[in-house]
């Protein structure tokens, strides 16, 4: 895989679940440090629908 793929999709994965828990904080917590520290429910058809759309290009 493609650096370049590889940190678009790092990015919109994390950006996903930043979006859910800004949405949400009584049920998700997201810390991007060095890894990723989650601690909650994701709406995982939405972290879907994102990574496809990064995979096949949308925004």
């Amino acid at each position: 895989m493609s650096d370049m793929l590889e940190q678009k999709l790092r990015d919109a994965i994390i950006g996903e679940l930043k979006r859910q828990a800004a949405n949400r904080p009584d049920e998700l917590s997201v810390q991007a440090v060095e890894d990723l520290s989650i601690s909650g429910t994701i709406d995982l058809d939405a972290l879907v629908m994102v990574i496809a759309g990064s995979v096949a290009g949308g925004p």
